[in-house]
């Protein structure tokens, strides 16, 4: 039986599943789809709509889609958590950082969007180092690298002047990457859907009072586009717990650099835009960064392990999937 931790703040630690790399990619491919459709979604809606209305429809549509899952979990008494300032502290991190995406969704292509959004690993993997205690191995170093030359490729940048868009969207993935790494620390001791949960009560609260001085009554098709960012914000966020509880923060992140090649094929089906040798060249060294990743996170004789607390201790309604 696992032995059991108890932190210096009186809580408990989750348990930890055994590393799997193979799990952890299967969650990424969850979050990746689910990105790529809130992408379109979002260009779609902010067409129509201010940035303030589109998120606080998001995060209350998205709290009802939740509910069955709170449900299933104990109901809202279950949701307690010990830490609220920190829940509170990651919400205003990534709720900026979203805010920031849909703005610049509206400034500059879709392509160029996401490919800026990925110098979010050089954040993660400085801020995983400092303060999740997570190593940057040769494998790890040689992903971010790979992907990031990818990216280069794929926008090549050189040559032109940097938009206000362009500048948005990087504060953006620094946004995200402050918000990952606390995702990363809230896993040892709150369950995925309580972080769901109050990432969803958090960011309602935040965007009310602009979303109602902003609101405008939304056309029968944008509805439906803010169902599809409600439902893929609230559940790509549940792949990429579930991804970040099977392996290392900076084994996860190199994975979402296939959203470049990905966004870059989406944009050509949908919005004509074309997909030139740049582009396929690019696609292909993230495709080996990640390959190589995966490769020597798994060599890795003796994975860091969280601590655990005793199956007696779990919480009696908790579901965990594989």
């Amino acid at each position: 039986m696992p032995s059991s931790t108890q932190p210096t703040d009186g809580s408990l630690s989750l348990p930890s599943p055994p590393p799997s790399n193979l799990k952890a990619a299967t969650w990424m491919a969850g979050w990746l789809a689910l990105m790529l459709a809130m992408a379109v979604a979002g260009r779609e809606t902010t067409r129509e709509l201010h940035v303030f209305q589109i998120m606080e429809m998001r995060s209350i549509i998205g709290l009802v889609m939740l509910y069955p899952m709170i449900h299933l979990n104990g109901g809202l008494a279950a949701m307690r958590t010990a830490h609220p300032w920190q829940h509170i502290a990651r919400n205003i991190a990534h709720y900026g950082a979203q805010f920031g995406w849909l703005m610049a969704l509206s400034l500059i292509p879709l392509a160029q969007v996401i490919s800026i959004e990925f110098t979010m690993p050089i954040w993660t993997a400085i801020l995983a180092v400092s303060f999740l205690g997570e190593r940057m191995g040769l494998w790890k170093n040689l992903a971010i690298v790979l992907g990031l030359v990818g990216v280069v490729i794929i926008v090549r940048p050189f040559g032109g002047q940097i938009s206000p868009g362009q500048l948005i969207a990087l504060a953006a993935a620094v946004g995200f990457a402050i918000s990952l790494i606390m995702v990363k620390l809230l896993t040892r001791t709150d369950r995925i859907v309580v972080i769901l949960f109050w990432m969803l009560v958090i960011q309602s609260v935040m965007g009310l009072i602009p979303a109602i001085e902003l609101w405008r009554w939304p056309s029968g098709d944008i509805w439906a586009w803010i169902v599809v960012i409600a439902f893929c914000g609230t559940f790509s966020h549940y792949c990429m717990t579930r991804a970040l509880l099977y392996a290392d923060a900076t084994t996860v992140v190199p994975m979402d650099f296939l959203r470049v090649p990905l966004a870059a094929l989406v944009g050509w089906l949908m919005y004509a835009e074309r997909v030139d040798t740049f582009t396929m060249l690019g696609a292909a060294l993230i495709l080996t960064g990640n390959l190589l990743n995966l490769k020597g996170a798994g060599r890795a004789a003796h994975p860091q392990r969280r601590p655990l607390r005793s199956t007696a201790e779990a919480a009696p309604h908790e579901t965990h999937v594989s």
